[in-house]
């Protein structure tokens, strides 16, 4: 089968892991939370796995740039509603543990992204 350059990207396939780790995860989330933090936690994690796709399919690196910075703000995001969770104790401190070391993987991954598009 073809892949797709994005499809490629280490960055993208551990943000895509992620991604699924996060839906698991939030399912447990309290039902009064579905339209509020499980959403906004979701719609976090499928933006950096989204924009890592859109950028790399643009042509000038300037714009591939772009989307990996927005891919970027996307995981910090996320770590943000990821730490609120553990505040409010809807994840434990283990699983926050386990979660910032793939965002801090991630967020190494895509600097490299973009260090490589300004060499």
């Amino acid at each position: 089968m073809y892949k797709f350059s994005f499809e490629k990207l280490k960055a993208w396939q551990s943000a895509r892991a992620l991604t699924r780790k996060v839906y698991s995860l939030t399912k447990k989330f309290p039902k009064s939370e579905e339209f509020c933090l499980t959403n906004q936690v979701r719609r976090a994690a499928i933006s950096v796995c989204s924009n890592l796709a859109e950028g790399s399919s643009r042509r000038s690196k300037k714009e591939q740039n772009h989307f990996y910075q927005v891919a970027y703000s996307s995981l910090m995001e996320l770590l943000n509603q990821l730490i609120i969770s553990n505040d409010i104790e809807y994840i434990d401190s283990g699983e926050l543990s386990e979660l910032r070391e793939e965002v801090r993987q991630i967020s190494l991954l895509i600097s490299r992204l973009r260090q490589y598009n300004q060499e």
